[in-house]
Formats: C-alpha cells, sequence, structure tokens
C-alpha cells in the first residue's frame, strides 16, 4: 500500500519560522507561537529545509534508468540475521517480490539471531549452490570462512545493512551494500529536532555503544544538534539493543526525575528504544503526543509507524525504504550476473510522521517497481 502523496504543512510552517529566524533572533518560549531564545538561525533555517524536503512523500522515481535486461534461470539465497527482525524481514518480502517479477527463484533462510545460526544458514545457502547470497542485516566478518567459500565458488554476494557504507565492498568481499547512508540518517534526526523545537531543546540520545555502527550514528546525531547552541544534550544513554527491554524502563524513570520538563525531545538510534520507552513514559503521566518528542534513526518497522500513527510516544522515524531496496538488490545482481558494476544508487533519508504516513507502516515510495521493470523489459 503507497501512503497519500503530499508534503506536509508542518514543514512548511517550519521553514518559514526558521526563515523569519535569519533576519533576527528574538526572544519567547520555545514551545509556542513566536520566535525561538536560540541564537542559531542560520542552523535552523538548514534544518527546517532539510526536513521539509525529507518529509515530502510525492518526489519522483531518481533510481537507475538503464541496465542490462533480465537474466535468465538465477536462483537467489535470502540469508536473513533473524526473520523477527522486521527490517531484514521486510527486505526479504522486496527480494521475494522483485525476484517473481524478474522470473527468478529465491529461498530465504532463518540465521535466528545468533552467531552460529547465521554462519550454519551461510554454510547452507552456499551449499545449495545458487547464482548469488545476500547477506541480510549482519556483519559478514561474522562468517569470514563462510564468506571465503562463496568467493571460492564465485557466488556474487549483496549485502542489506551489511557493512557500514553502501556500495562495493573488498574486505568484506560484496558486490555491494544495499543501505541509506548513515551520516544522511543522522544528520535528519537532529535536524528534525532542531526545526521542530526552533532551536530550543533538551535531548536524551539512546544508543549501543557495543555496535560500532550505532556508536558512529549516534556520534554523527551529537555533532548535528550540536550545530545549534539552544539544543542541549541532556544524557547519552548506552543501553545495548539485547537489554533495551530490561534497562530502558528504568533509565526513563531515572532520565524524568533528573530533567523533568527540561527532557522535551529523544533520539535513538533504533526504534525499538521508544517501545520499551512507552510504560515509564505513560507511568509517569506523560501525554502519548509528547513531550518528550521521540524520533527513531532506525529502520522505521511497522511498530513504530504504528506508534507513530497513533501519537504514542513516538513521534517521528527515518525509516529504510525496505521493499524498494528488495527490489534494488535483485536489480544489483542482474548487474553483476552481466559483468556490469553495481548500479551507485543510495536511497533518499525520508521522515515519517503522523501527517505524512497516511496510515501505512512502512516507507513505500512510488516508481521503483516500474522503473526496475522497465529496465529488465519485463
Amino acid at each position: 500500500m503507497y501512503p497519500n502523496r503530499k508534503t506536509t504543512l508542518t514543514a512548511a510552517a517550519l521553514l518559514t519560522a526558521a526563515t523569519a529566524l535569519v533576519a533576527g533572533c528574538g526572544s519567547g518560549p520555545s514551545t509556542g507561537a513566536g520566535p525561538s531564545k536560540a541564537g542559531c538561525p542560520a542552523a535552523l533555517a538548514k534544518a527546517a529545509a532539510a526536513v521539509r524536503q525529507a518529509e515530502n512523500t510525492d518526489a519522483a522515481w531518481h533510481g537507475p534508468t538503464s541496465g542490462p535486461p533480465a537474466a535468465a534461470d538465477k536462483t537467489l539465497v535470502y540469508v536473513a540475521q533473524t526473520m523477527t527482525n522486521p527490517g531484514v524481514a521486510g527486505v526479504a518480502k522486496g527480494v521475494e517480490e522483485a525476484g517473481k517479477a524478474i522470473g527468478w527463484k529465491v529461498r530465504v533462510i532463518d540465521g535466528e539471531g545468533t552467531p552460529a545460526g547465521i554462519q550454519a544458514a551461510l554454510s547452507q545457502a552456499i551449499t545449495l549452490k545458487p547464482s548469488g547470497i545476500v547477506v541480510g542485516g549482519f556483519d559478514p566478518q561474522l562468517t569470514s570462512q563462510q564468506m571465503a567459500r562463496a568467493e571460492a565458488a564465485d557466488i556474487p554476494v549483496v549485502g542489506w545493512h551489511a557493512v557500514g557504507s553502501p556500495g562495493p565492498s573488498e574486505r568484506p568481499r560484496l558486490f555491494t551494500n544495499v543501505t541509506t547512508k548513515v551520516e544522511d540518517v543522522a544528520r535528519i534526526s537532529a535536524d528534525w529536532i532542531i526545526a521542530g523545537s526552533r532551536g530550543d531543546a533538551g535531548v536524551v540520545l539512546f544508543t549501543d555503544d557495543s555496535i560500532p555502527f550505532a556508536k558512529n550514528k549516534s556520534d554523527l546525531i551529537r555533532q548535528e544538534l550540536a550545530t545549534c547552541s539552544g539544543v542541549r544534550l541532556l544524557s547519552r544513554e548506552n543501553i545495548p539493543i539485547p537489554d533495551a527491554a530490561s534497562r530502558t524502563p528504568q533509565a526513563v524513570s531515572s532520565l524524568l526525575s533528573r530533567f523533568q520538563d527540561d527532557w522535551t525531545h529523544s533520539v535513538a538510534i533504533n526504534d525499538l528504544y521508544f517501545a520499551d520507552a512507552a510504560p515509564a513514559l505513560r507511568a509517569a503521566g506523560k501525554p502519548g503526543s509528547g513531550p518528550p518528542l521521540n524520533i527513531g534513526a532506525g529502520d522505521g518497522d511497522p511498530s513504530a509507524f504504528q506508534r507513530i500513527n497513533s501519537k504514542q510516544f513516538q513521534a517521528a522515524t527515518v525509516p529504510e525504504p525496505l521493499s524498494q531496496q528488495g527490489w534494488q538488490i535483485v536489480d544489483e545482481f542482474n548487474r553483476a550476473f552481466a559483468g556490469q558494476p553495481a548500479s551507485g544508487y543510495v536511497a533518499p533519508v525520508h521522515i515519517a510522521t503522523a501527517d505524512n504516513s497516511d496510515g501505512a507502516t512502512s516507507w513505500d515510495p512510488s516508481g521503483y517497481r516500474e522503473g526496475y521493470l522497465k529496465i529488465w523489459g519485463r
């Protein structure tokens, strides 16, 4: 299901307010009408413009328009980190849909979220001798022996969130890695706070420093928040994702006691923190619509959209276009089979809110299916 193609008035209003601040930053409450107390008019205007663009749901497809026609009789195996991860599962569904459209066979093997399970799943995939293998949401360094076997067997591998950056990788050897740019995701999530608060916010940042990718993302978020002097980082909560369910509620209760109304916004490297924060916020009598206003710099899974649409302790997410990325993975394999380089396409960042999601539970931009089908001659 496609969301309604409309540009939100909220972002436009923010841009107008920010533009006015460039001429002169006055004093006034940040939570009501009027100019901000913050002295960062240039950063505020920049953030509001970026948010306006990212909230647009009517953007045209700017992906590849040329490439090889569909190869015949190919098989793909999608090795999933765990199919209980909505992002991993959403991309798998996109690969299956695109595989059917191009005329290939697709099989999904679930690594069940453990190193041993992922290694066994990748070993099984190699034994099947497919045309290509997808590394779905796990670090290939965890399966270095299996990756070496795939390379020796001349089986091309395409990653999804397998390494920190989009594009080809030599070590680990990936034909390409499909993901948005972490720099863009981090920047826009911080900009949403700067713009929405009119440059006057008290922020809590939730992260997991045990994951280098997540630590890098949180560091980039902090750097962007610092571009506005009126945005104060109250606390950086380092909670490992496997411990989020047990530790986040207690951390939230402590934060509420320490900062009270000074805590106006939160940003997390993954949406799941807000599912775990909700009970503590609710118990403290905080409204589901905020404050604090919460944005996830994560995959944008269906549960995050449900919280956003129902205004229950999450206001926004920076979602991956999971289905579109599944289609891109199939197209990248088609290029690999034809001996052509990777497409180089990287999806732009998007911000989903209750105002622009139209009740959808995923971010599914328009035009990519038609674009890829035309390339493949289907």
